[in-house]
């Protein structure tokens, strides 16, 4: 018997990308082209992982909604102009392109992104990076409910055949375990990213990795290697 297809689907913004002095620098953008006061770096950073809109009401629940969609739209701009600047760079953590590396040699695993970036800028950051190829499956807040809702990678599961039991999310922000765990996954939390280690304890995740050198031997914990058949008989 072969062993399962495989599916390790990542978030992107702080978990693979560190992406935080753009995503400030946007927001802060926006809120002063509509008179809003500035919110600490904290707080901005606290609803990474949302989609944008979601994002924005989480920050300002009580401006009016069209106020709310016109500081979205600036943060869009302000986010096209910013990537242009040399000064403010959206590098890769330590090790992701090793781990992707290592992940795209197993004939077992197929891999994905689950983020709320958009499609585009989606991407624009995988283009920059040179990642595009890594992933089979692609899915954005475009295409799905906000996170922490389930459907993202309840798409990525049902776009390459894997099953919840082989499917695990990996991710820095307490939406992406609670979006695991609502779609019966396994859910592995990073210490790099937006949210502390305790909220993603605290919303579900199975571990959480200090470093990407880690991830690999946590795969093989949660996915134990199953020889096939003849091997198990002994090679007869």
């Amino acid at each position: 018997m072969t062993s399962p297809l495989r599916l390790v689907v990542f978030d992107c913004d702080g978990t693979l990308i560190d992406s935080q002095h753009m995503i400030v620098a946007a927001m802060n953008h926006a809120f002063d082209a509509h008179g809003l006061e500035n919110l600490p770096r904290e707080k901005v950073l606290s609803i990474v992982g949302l989609s944008l809109a979601e994002a924005i009401h989480a920050l300002v629940p009580d401006v009016d909604a069209a106020l709310r969609a016109r500081v979205t739209e600036s943060y869009k701009g302000a986010f096209f102009e910013l990537r242009r600047r040399k000064d403010l760079v959206e590098p890769l953590f330590p090790g992701v392109r090793e781990a992707l590396d290592a992940l795209a040699a197993r004939d077992d695993t197929v891999l994905g992104i689950a983020t709320g970036k958009s499609q585009r800028g989606l991407a624009h950051a995988l283009e920059t990076h040179g990642l595009r190829d890594y992933f089979v499956t692609l899915q954005t807040a475009d295409d799905a409910p906000s996170k922490p809702h389930p459907e993202m990678l309840r798409r990525a599961m049902n776009a390459t055949g894997a099953v919840p039991a082989d499917t695990v999310l990996i991710g820095d922000t307490s939406y992406d375990m609670e979006m695991a765990c609502a779609a019966g996954a396994h859910a592995f939390g990073v210490d790099w990213g937006y949210h502390a280690p305790a909220m993603l304890q605290a919303a579900g995740a199975r571990l959480v990795l200090g470093s990407f050198a880690g991830l690999a031997p946590a795969l093989d914990a949660t996915w134990p290697v199953k020889r096939n058949s003849q091997a198990a008989a002994g090679g007869a």
